[in-house]
């Protein structure tokens, strides 16, 4: 059988997330040779600019690893859901497969000698947090009001280190912002690189709503792939699936951006799903959310829902300001 390449960002999380996929392959297709093809994306090799300068997270870290689809060097490509656009369709790829959903909190990392009991009685009064996450960033305002949110990047074990050695984060102007007192870093990926030891505290969904998908680990693949869409179907969690396809019908109602504070997260009980989503001010002044829930086999109606009532709620005058 012909070697089978995942390709994948070099990081330490991608490349165990990636791992944990061709885990799941290996054992749903019995002999099949799976290999990971690293990549470098763009994201990856700058560590200093926003996101946006290079078309948001998908333009950062997805579309050269698609690229190695459409070339032909790799049969799938894995991401994480969140880091993906949800407002298009690839022409000639299609998602074969999600897997189950890690934990999709947020959590808050802090430097020692701050604890959350400070944070909360000063509401961060004369601390800097970091992060590189709009969403996260307009929660923390709304939050901690008067703390500083600071632009932060690199990957999660990197973060910690800048935060423990007290480093500043280099800005592409070439000035600089820093040292951070905490930083913002999703749960699972702290989980996938074992560094769960230094969460000083986990969000509840109230307190910060996670990013559309985050959580899920997405395979892609050709959509004229039929092989490869067979294997993938082996692995794909109906869950996760139903979930997604909800939250992503939210990104695609309100026609969001990489600027835009957008938050969504469903879950299913029986044959319920329940979806929360929320569009916020950058500022996090004014956080617009709406609940509902509906049949979990129809989870693109219920996403729709959710994302027409955020927008009778006002939701698109927020996007819209937040375009640059």
């Amino acid at each position: 059988m012909t070697q089978f390449l995942i390709a994948t960002r070099k990081s330490k999380m991608a490349l165990a997330q990636a791992n944990h996929v061709a885990d799941l392959l290996r054992e749903a297709v019995p002999g099949l040779d799976v290999d990971l093809a690293e990549n470098n994306p763009r994201g990856d090799r700058d560590q200093i600019s926003k996101l946006d300068r290079h078309g948001g997270k998908g333009g950062a870290f997805v579309a050269e690893i698609r690229a190695d689809i459409v070339a032909g060097r790799s049969q799938v490509a894995m991401h994480s859901l969140k880091d993906m656009p949800g407002n298009e369709e690839t022409p000639g790829l299609v998602i074969g497969a999600y897997l189950t959903r890690d934990d999709p909190t947020d959590s808050l990392v802090l430097r020692d000698g701050i604890t959350m009991d400070q944070m909360r009685e000063t509401q961060g009064d004369g601390l800097k947090l970091g992060t590189n996450s709009v969403r996260r960033a307009a929660f923390l305002r709304n939050l901690f009001p008067n703390a500083e949110i600071i632009h932060f990047r690199g990957a999660a074990d990197s973060r910690i280190e800048k935060l423990d050695k007290g480093l500043m984060q280099q800005l592409v102007d070439g000035g600089e912002v820093g040292p951070a007192d905490g930083i913002l870093l999703a749960t699972s990926g702290m989980a996938r690189v074992g560094v769960s030891d230094r969460i000083s505290h986990t969000f509840t969904t109230s307190e910060m709503l996670p990013a559309v998908g985050q959580g899920i680990v997405a395979v892609e693949c050709g959509s004229s792939d039929w092989q490869t869409r067979e294997w993938l179907a082996r692995i794909d969690d109906a869950n996760a699936r139903a979930c997604a396809e909800a939250e992503r019908e939210v990104l695609w109602v309100l026609d969001g951006h990489c600027n835009s504070p957008i938050a969504a997260h469903s879950v299913i009980e029986g044959d319920t799903m329940t979806m929360e989503s929320a569009v916020m001010e950058i500022d996090g002044d004014k956080i617009i959310r709406h609940t509902a829930s509906g049949p979990a086999e129809y989870p693109r109606e219920l996403g729709r829902t959710v994302g027409l009532a955020l927008v009778a709620k006002g939701a698109q005058a927020i996007i819209e300001a937040t375009r640059v």
